[in-house]
């Protein structure tokens, strides 16, 4: 599934992206932009969250950070979340694949 990440690119079924990436468990990639490149709000996830286990990458060094209401949202639509540094996010993630969890998507911040 994801097979690298390095700061400011992340490699997914052998295609390097050099941009935020959504992913799910089929191999489907899409771009995943927010307003703020940093905060990530209702709006940057809600049409990203059809899924049961949300995982989200905050960058190498974890700036980008998750606001109170986002995490009250995806909490109240029932979907188990982790948010982690990309890196972390992305070894949850490829663990959930492989396990089968289908239902998984990988909302993932590839730089800092």
């Amino acid at each position: 599934m994801i097979e690298d990440y390095i700061f400011g690119s992340i490699t997914i079924n052998g295609k390097t992206y050099n941009h935020d990436v959504k992913v799910a468990c089929s191999g489907q990639v899409w771009p995943w932009q927010r307003k703020e490149s940093h905060i990530l709000d209702i709006d940057s996830v809600q049409e990203n969250i059809d899924c049961d286990i949300l995982v989200v990458g905050t960058g190498a060094y974890g700036i980008a950070k998750m606001d109170k209401d986002c995490k009250e949202f995806i909490e109240k639509k029932d979907i188990k979340l982790f948010i982690e540094k990309t890196g972390k996010a992305i070894e949850i993630f490829n663990n959930l694949c492989q396990n089968g969890d289908n239902k998984a998507i990988g909302l993932f911040h590839v730089t800092c």
